[in-house]
């Protein structure tokens, strides 16, 4: 087949969890198929290693300059005041300023005779992609997180006022847009059976399919390192605010608590965008390190890694990785969700800073329970989230979708 992912971004080198997706699937598929990408590319220092790594693996790349919003007088936060009072969301206005985008589409799509275009998020979804007759491709759309009930959750656990009620208006604009994407694709993708729940909801003619985040289980392997017993690991872009939020919870909740009975105990933040209110938080049992090019050395010297997530969707590849890695993981069960982990076995799942607490003292105290726990991980991950894995069942979701539409031009002739 040949597919054509349209994308907010570039899959490689990938820095944050959805270029992980993306950069998994896309070199999965391209054992077997010719794959090729649109996107938008960010003019930052990343921006040619970003081309240059796509193209390694890509048939062919083509991206167009990432709106700078204020190089055109705007700002997010005026945009998303400007969006409480419009039917549209912020996302949803943002789309609309990319012309240029929607016309390298539809060039792409006339010049090219593609089996399958998957778009990866709602909101990219916005653009038109007809105009190609009895050629039209299948439209797949590969949802991430369900983007409306990530927004509904922030209106109900943030601590801001003004967040929750930005949300609470923002995420029934989104629904709107989000379900009005999902009508008009051929297959909807999900990573979760929670999402592909509220994705379906009674839509019984929708074609849906879990596929969920995935790891290169090859790159991510235990290792013959001893890690540090005072070490807590939480990896992830800071700056995406679910992540945000669990680590500025288990801060000021959590971790004290862990600190009143192991004071020698560190927490390490790891990964891009830290913003003020955690660089605020730091102090000597916290420790920012912000971007880092090999993450498999902070892993390694981990005793546990903690997921503290009040917010989320879809699932979480920081949990995925670090099973992979064979780690001994603490999580809530938000965090924890849409994956097949058994507490107890697994991982070990807490709501309550207290009971948070306790786990990560249990584990800490017992590195041969944090043993046992992080090998009965790695086999889950390697069972059922290694790429390899989640590319076929990607696949057989395109040669069903294929199946049900020949099915349904036959009926009609």
């Amino acid at each position: 087949m040949k597919v054509l992912f349209v994308a907010p971004y570039l899959p490689s080198p990938p820095r944050f969890g959805g270029q992980r997706r993306l950069d998994g699937l896309m070199r999965g598929l391209t054992d077997r198929h010719e794959v090729s990408v649109l996107a938008f590319n960010k003019l930052d220092p990343y921006a040619e290693m970003s081309l240059e790594a796509t193209r390694r693996f890509c048939h062919h790349v083509a991206t167009v300059p990432e709106v700078d919003l204020e190089s055109i007088g705007k700002t997010k936060r005026w945009l998303q005041a400007r969006s409480l009072i419009s039917r549209n969301s912020y996302e949803g206005m943002l789309a609309r300023k990319r012309r240029n985008f929607q016309e390298h589409l539809h060039k792409m799509l006339a010049d090219n005779h593609y089996d399958v275009v998957q778009v990866e998020f709602a909101q990219m979804g916005a653009y038109d992609f007809s105009g190609q007759g009895w050629n039209s491709p299948l439209l797949v759309l590969d949802e991430h997180n369900i983007e409306y009930d990530l927004a509904r959750r922030s209106a109900e656990t943030s601590e801001s006022v003004a967040r929750r009620v930005y949300n609470a208006m923002n995420w029934r604009k989104l629904r709107v847009e989000e379900r009005r994407v999902w009508s008009k694709c051929d297959g909807v993708v999900v990573t979760s059976h929670r999402d592909n729940d509220l994705v379906v909801d009674g839509r019984r003619r929708l074609s849906t399919a879990v596929v969920p985040n995935g790891v290169d289980v090859e790159a991510f392997q235990p290792a013959n390192v001893e890690a540090d017993p005072n070490r807590l690991l939480f990896f992830g872009a800071i700056n995406y605010f679910p992540n945000q939020d669990g680590v500025v919870h288990f801060i000021d909740h959590t971790l004290p608590l862990i600190l009143a009975r192991r004071p020698q105990t560190k927490l390490w933040i790891v990964g891009p965008g830290a913003r003020k209110p955690v660089v605020d938080r730091q102090t000597e049992s916290i420790v920012i390190t912000g971007f880092v090019d090999d993450l498999n050395e902070h892993l390694d010297k981990a005793a546990v890694v903690v997921v503290p997530l009040r917010i989320g969707g879809g699932t979480r590849l920081k949990i995925v990785e670090a099973m992979a890695k064979g780690k001994a993981i603490v999580s809530t069960r938000i965090g924890a969700e849409g994956l097949d982990i058994v507490h107890g076995t697994h991982a070990l799942l807490a709501d309550t800073p207290e009971e948070f607490a306790t786990h990560v003292e249990t584990l800490l105290a017992d590195p041969g329970l944090a043993r046992r726990i992080g090998a009965a991980a790695r086999e889950l991950a390697v069972e059922r989230y290694s790429w390899t894995a989640v590319v076929k069942t990607l696949e057989e979701f395109y040669v069903r979708l294929r199946t049900e539409r020949e099915q349904r031009a036959a009926q009609r002739a």
